[in-house]
């Protein structure tokens, strides 16, 4: 089942939000055979402005955002389906969150680790501190205020090493129960190896958040915030395969496509080929 959550927190209507619009044009739902329940309309953000409490973009509309995105996922779960739910950028993580059952594990796969807070985060966006909301690190006023996930549940797959201040206040910010695997220890290890051994790690209910950034940019440069030295795209196909097809897989998110940078749609295209190729048998 694919739903639409095109929720961009930085605002301003940059080309993570027409990422659900332009894979669908790519034919995703076709090659997938997949059954469509269309759009989240209210997970959208056109409030630019930090929130003078809190420092983040828009935090108001991305709790009203966030609400709705809950409220899909989780009557898609009750039903019995497994939704693909496509971003949009990595804010639409707290919502989907919000509606997992507990002790629910997130394979977190992303080139940030996303800990960061709108005192930390030099943008502000909310993509900058998904992970942190959802395991009670993140800004009060767009979060529960607690875990949505235990600590100890998260599993950060192919971030890239701290490299400047920023990056190192945010390295020293996560939660040390955290399971880590950086871009170069997965490499190191073997994508399909580390993939494989999670997906048969524990027997309870799982979600999959994949942000497109993780991949090198050699192979996808169409990311608003790409990082070097990154997977390319056979080993991230080696290492979401297998989560993908997990049977405790409640679902899967994809964020942070940003077709302002794929004019001509080829790199749109690749990424429908790839989630092809890792969730059709």
């Amino acid at each position: 089942m694919i739903v639409d959550a095109p929720l961009g927190s930085s605002g301003g209507g940059r080309g993570e939000e027409r990422a659900p619009a332009a894979l669908r044009r790519a034919g995703l739902r076709e090659a997938l055979a997949a059954d469509d329940d269309g759009q989240i309309d209210e997970a959208r953000l056109r409030d630019p402005n930090p929130d003078p409490v809190s420092g983040v973009i828009g935090a108001a509309g991305l709790v009203r955002a966030g609400g709705a995105i809950a409220a899909r996922i989780g009557a898609l779960i009750a039903d019995g389906h497994r939704p693909l739910v496509l971003g949009g950028d990595c804010a639409i993580l707290p919502g989907i969150c919000r509606a997992l059952p507990p002790a629910t594990d997130l394979w977190f796969v992303d080139a940030h680790p996303d800990f960061l807070d709108g005192t930390t985060s030099p943008s502000g966006e909310a993509a900058d501190m998904d992970l942190s909301v959802v395991t009670g690190h993140g800004p009060v006023a767009v979060g529960p205020g607690g875990a949505l996930i235990e600590p100890g549940r998260v599993h950060l797959l192919g971030h890239r090493p701290a490299t400047d201040e920023s990056s190192r206040v945010e390295a020293a910010r996560i939660d040390p129960a955290i399971h880590q695997i950086n871009a170069a220890e997965l490499l190191r290890r073997g994508a399909a190896t580390v993939g494989a051994s999670l997906a048969a790690d524990g027997d309870g209910p799982a979600w999959l958040h994949l942000d497109l950034d993780v991949v090198d940019p050699r192979d996808l440069p169409a990311v608003t915030y790409p990082e070097p030295d990154g997977p390319r795209w056979a080993d991230l196909i080696a290492l979401v395969t297998p989560l993908a097809r997990a049977d405790r897989l409640l679902g899967m998110s994809v964020t942070d496509l940003n077709t302002d940078e794929d004019p001509d749609g080829r790199h749109t295209r690749r990424v429908v080929e790839v989630l092809t190729e890792m969730l059709v048998d």
